[in-house]
């Protein structure tokens, strides 16, 4: 049964009427208020619909790889940040950590936040796209790899990070597996990932909506694509399936919008939007043109019906970050 949707009150002066004439500006102002303050194999990136894609064989993340999506992914760090209160990551890793690995570490933001913050650790960060950037903390690394093959580390870590990767994985079980097999005896790992179905805590976003029909049909495509686009509500049975200890799970709201009345869940709702709105056109262009036969036109339509309804301060949609992290137990068979 599905956990009932929390009562989130909404802010009062988001109306309509309180916008003029032009809500659509007005409500982007609001958010904007917020943003004020290697080898040739890998490289021979695909061109689809005017966006750039990974070219790594046998590896099913479907989202661009170029700069407008770099951005967004940018901005989704910082959202998820915020979310936790300004904190890298929850699991109460030490301070002398000396190894972490930062699985499909994307732009390379969080790995060098790390880095920064570990000055002693060795930050490993490994991604299908090598599109982080050249100039990193001297303890900080990256490396083309996909973490769906078999790993090959020698030597086991004392965290491993792993976030935003519903898009990406085919076999949850075995990641978390293979994460258990390569931390050390005491030490953590955490995965943050999303529950992308779509509500509202007070019935605004209708099934008849443009959003919530492309959120269900997103989420349709995905799994019969073999990828679980909600891994979020599965992570704590995955963990302890893999044997890790002391497991925990949080979860936290994500709006879409400022609407929420809390001064947090505002700022939260601010950078969600703005994710969203960058990140339609990457979410749906491989998806919906291979699956469903559309043409880009097509989906651009969608896209423009979706924008326009997630402008209109009267809609109320949500869904959930979930964040799960584990230890590995002292005495381990694999350790």
């Amino acid at each position: 049964m599905a956990a009932p949707t929390p009562n989130i009150e909404v802010e009062p002066e988001i109306e309509a009427s309180a916008y003029g004439e032009e809500p659509d500006s007005a409500y982007d102002s609001e958010v904007a208020s917020y943003t004020t303050s290697l080898a040739s194999n890998v490289t021979n990136y695909k061109e689809e619909h005017g966006r750039r894609y990974h070219a790594f064989e046998n590896a099913g993340y479907m989202y661009p790889n170029d700069e407008k999506e770099t951005d967004r992914l940018d901005i989704m760090h910082k959202l998820t940040e915020v979310s936790l209160g300004g904190k890298l990551n929850l699991a109460p890793i030490p301070a002398n950590s000396q190894r972490i690995l930062d699985i499909g570490t994307g732009t390379g933001i969080w790995a060098i936040e790390t880095g920064d913050k570990y000055p002693k650790a060795e930050i490993l960060g490994n991604d299908i796209s090598p599109i982080q950037p050249k100039w990193v903390p001297p303890n900080v690394r990256f490396e083309v790899d996909n973490v769906e093959e078999d790993w090959t580390y020698h030597k086991q870590f004392d965290f491993i990070h792993c976030r935003m990767m519903g898009n990406a994985i085919r076999d949850w079980p075995r990641l978390n597996q293979q994460c258990f097999e390569h931390t050390r005896p005491g030490g953590w790992v955490e995965f943050i990932d999303l529950d992308l179905t779509w509500t509202s805590p007070d019935g605004s976003l209708t099934e008849s909506t443009a959003s919530k029909k492309f959120n269900n049909e997103f989420i349709r495509l995905s799994r019969e694509a073999n990828i679980e686009p909600c891994p979020g509500l599965s992570l704590e049975g995955w963990m302890k399936d893999a044997g890790f200890a002391n497991v925990q799970a949080e979860k936290f709201v994500w709006p879409v919008g400022t609407w929420p009345k809390d001064k947090h869940l505002k700022e939260v709702g601010a950078w969600n939007y703005i994710q969203i709105m960058e990140g339609l056109e990457a979410f749906t262009f491989a998806l919906f043109t291979k699956h469903l036969g559309m043409s880009k036109a097509e989906v651009e339509v969608i896209c423009a019906k979706i924008r326009s309804e997630i402008q209109d301060p009267k809609m109320h949609a949500m869904f959930y970050l979930h964040v799960v992290y584990g230890q590995k137990p002292e005495t381990s068979a694999t350790s």
